[in-house]
């Protein structure tokens, strides 16, 4: 017998033919000698659909006033599953968030979990009970209801994994794996056995719309077994671990990030300590800053180059707008038709001329590239949004064919 963490995404779930789809699914795998906890998200674009109603009432509503709307979509979601699974005649129990046991720090809109109490949980799975959790969710120190963010149901997954030491963790969602391309965009990607927790966290963190980079960081801490499978074909899906096999191909992934904004600060005086202004004051509104280019401009003066998701374009332009009589930098220079295309795989490190490789498949397609950032395992180039799809083909086809 062992304890499984099953999660469904919104697509999954997103009318009743798929409900009954997922409650079979679960009932098959508890019939088979399981214990089974399942964390589902909210149905097809209910989240889309409630954002869009709080516009209509009060486009700058607080953060908070948006958890307590945005968590009414995943609690519709786990009563259908569990009416689902009592229909099937399974023992079910659903559970929000914080009826879990979740508690968070207090950001709303992008919570942290802090700890999770599984006392309840594991109260129902020794009663034999299928357990059904909200994802995206939990309860701060104020008994206030908060979200993770975006894709924080694979994180609350993943989390219940660890905390309640699960044998596996499958999350389901429409495709059946993961690719070494967006499939819709290459007609050649292939799907991948297995993978290592850095590539999948850098895919993750990419672009690659499969896993959450936030539970990959998490299940590679508490060393927790991930896999990618269909929610609509039972076939093997892509295995998510520490190590895989040696033998492995140079480059697992092109993945491109649409959701990119840059950043130019121009003319900064050249004074130790200019860096560290800016990016304190955006940490302190909680802006994640991803790609870094710092250059000597004329006179004695440097520019920083930078990039932002696309929501956090207008707050980071507030923010420097505000430091503009401490930094005295001549002007601020923004634009967001832009697209971060990366390659992705732990043996790029020891093998020369691979940036160049990539560079030169974008060279003889005459993209242009407007920023470069390098790790270990990455190397991603910021280019024109036009330009994204052809230019994560013509690599794929370079490196991968």
């Amino acid at each position: 017998m062992a304890l499984i963490v099953q999660k469904f995404g919104g697509s999954s779930v997103a009318d009743a033919a798929k409900v009954m789809n997922v409650a079979e699914r679960v009932t098959e795998t508890y019939k088979a000698g399981n214990q089974v906890v399942v964390v589902v998200s909210a149905q097809g674009d209910t989240t889309d659909d409630l954002i869009e109603k709080a516009n209509e009432i009060n486009p700058n509503a607080s953060k908070r006033e948006l958890d307590m709307l945005l968590s009414s979509g995943e609690q519709i979601s786990i009563a259908l599953l569990a009416m689902a699974i009592e229909r099937i005649g399974c023992p079910v129990i659903s559970l929000t968030g914080w009826q879990a046991g979740f508690n968070t720090n207090s950001v709303s809109g992008g919570a942290r979990i802090k700890n999770i109490d599984t006392e309840r949980m594991r109260r129902a799975i020794d009663k034999k009970r299928i357990v059904v959790v909200a994802g995206f969710q939990g309860l701060n120190k104020y008994d206030d209801i908060t979200t993770l963010g975006r894709g924080g149901s694979d994180t609350s997954a993943v989390a219940i994994a660890a905390a309640l030491h699960a044998d596996k963790c499958e999350i389901y969602t429409d495709v059946d794996g993961v690719y070494t391309a967006d499939p819709r965009i290459c007609e050649n990607a292939k799907k991948l056995d297995e993978i290592t927790y850095d590539e999948m966290l850098e895919l993750a963190s990419l672009g690659a719309n499969v896993l959450h980079n936030r539970s990959v960081e998490m299940a590679k801490k508490y060393n927790v077994k991930l896999e990618v499978r269909s929610s609509f074909e039972k076939v093997p899906g892509t295995i998510v671990k520490e190590v895989v096999n040696m033998e492995k191909m140079l480059i697992r992934g092109v993945t491109r990030d649409n959701d990119v904004a840059r950043i130019g600060v121009i003319g900064l005086q050249h004074t130790p300590g200019v860096a560290f202004r800016i990016f304190s004051e955006l940490a302190k509104e909680h802006i994640n800053v991803d790609m870094i280019l710092q250059s000597v401009g004329r006179g004695g003066t440097k520019d920083i180059a930078f990039t932002v998701t696309r929501e956090n374009e207008p707050k980071t332009l507030e923010v420097l707008e505000g430091l503009k009589d401490v930094l005295k930098y001549e002007k601020l220079d923004h634009r967001d038709d832009l697209s971060k295309v990366s390659i992705v795989g732990a043996g790029m490190v020891n093998n020369p001329g691979v940036a160049a490789k990539m560079f030169e498949a974008l060279y003889d397609n005459n993209i242009n590239i407007h920023m470069i950032a390098t790790s270990e395992i990455k190397v991603s180039v910021l280019i024109k949004l036009e330009n994204a799809e052809k230019a994560v083909r013509v690599i794929h086809d370079r490196f991968i064919g």
